[in-house]
């Protein structure tokens, strides 16, 4: 299980972006995937969901990255992405820093499906 974790906050109130709005954003987000790359992903399925199950988090993979998969993988559910909407909110001031923010928690999270550690992103810069 691997999520990505933000800490920081602006002062003002919690930006309203509605659910299906937020999915949109999700959607677009996973339209920025090279078309290459996604078609590599594999039974994995990506949700918004309003909170997350600890503070703090804006995303969470549960799954077998696509590295650690061999002849012994079928018949398993799907890896689960899940972006959670409140505190994605809370940390941004309008839809634009919403849209970023989005963006980069789904890149983070399909990273992990790829086998992609949080050491890594951050040398990449994620």
């Amino acid at each position: 299980m691997l999520a990505i974790k933000r800490t920081g906050c602006h002062d003002g109130g919690v930006i309203d972006v509605p659910l299906k709005r937020f999915e949109e954003l999700v959607a677009d987000a996973l339209d920025t995937i090279p078309p290459e790359l996604a078609k590599l992903m594999d039974n994995v399925v990506v949700v918004v969901v309003d909170d997350p199950p600890e503070p703090g988090l804006l995303g969470l993979y549960t799954g077998i990255p696509l590295t650690e998969r061999g002849g012994w993988y079928s018949g398993v559910l799907p890896d689960h992405i899940e972006i959670y909407r409140n505190p994605t909110l809370e940390i941004c001031e309008t839809e634009a820093d919403v849209v970023e923010e989005v963006t980069i928690t789904v890149v983070h999270e399909i990273a992990h499906h790829f086998g992609i550690d949080d050491d890594r992103l951050h040398a990449l810069g994620w």
